[in-house]
């Protein structure tokens, strides 16, 4: 008899049937939805405890102590070229772990609210479009179909790029602002 595993061809057959849902984070900018793949995030806290750092560009808010950990925290609507986001009760910093060459980096984006988890469908995700996003069409990853709706998925390594962040403060400081 032989010592090789046995593998069910029915039960190899039904995952291959099975759907690829994918699960996304949606969030509000403004007045615009934006999704993140929910593999980037690692949790979502209140807006709060937040250190600024004098001579920073202005898409860096600061920094937050989480247990122990110091994280950068973005505020993604500054990122985008838009105005500074104003804090009231809904806003949250969402957590995510960026991968860099030496390991994953956390870093915090700051967000007018976050509304929902979505299991979705590779029907309904749409290639990123090559024009109209009020947003650069690196950032995009794809669009989402939501009922009536349309929502902006953000390709997470691309809007927050270590690389072209660091590109930036490093502009800024040679600039002297």
């Amino acid at each position: 008899m032989s010592n090789l595993p046995v593998q069910s061809p029915g039960r190899m057959l039904a995952t291959a049937e099975a759907p690829l849902t994918q699960q996304f984070l949606t969030l509000t900018l403004g007045n615009e939805l934006f999704a993140l793949p929910i593999e980037h995030i690692r949790e979502i806290i209140e807006f709060g405890g937040l250190t600024e750092i004098p001579l920073m560009p202005t898409f860096l808010r600061g920094v937050i102590n989480l247990r122990g950990a110091v994280v950068p925290v973005i505020d993604l609507s500054v990122r985008f070229g838009r105005e500074r986001t104003a804090i009231d009760k809904r806003t949250c910093i969402v957590i995510l772990e960026v991968a860099q060459q030496d390991g994953l980096q956390l870093l915090g984006i700051i967000v007018d609210a976050v509304n929902a988890v979505l299991a979705v469908e590779p029907s309904q995700l749409e290639n990123r479009p090559t024009f109209g996003a009020r947003i650069r069409a690196d950032f995009i990853a794809g669009i989402l179909k939501q009922n009536e709706q349309f929502v902006i998925v953000l390709d997470i390594p691309q809007v927050l790029s270590l690389d072209e962040l660091a590109e930036l403060v490093g502009d800024l400081e040679l600039s002297g602002s």
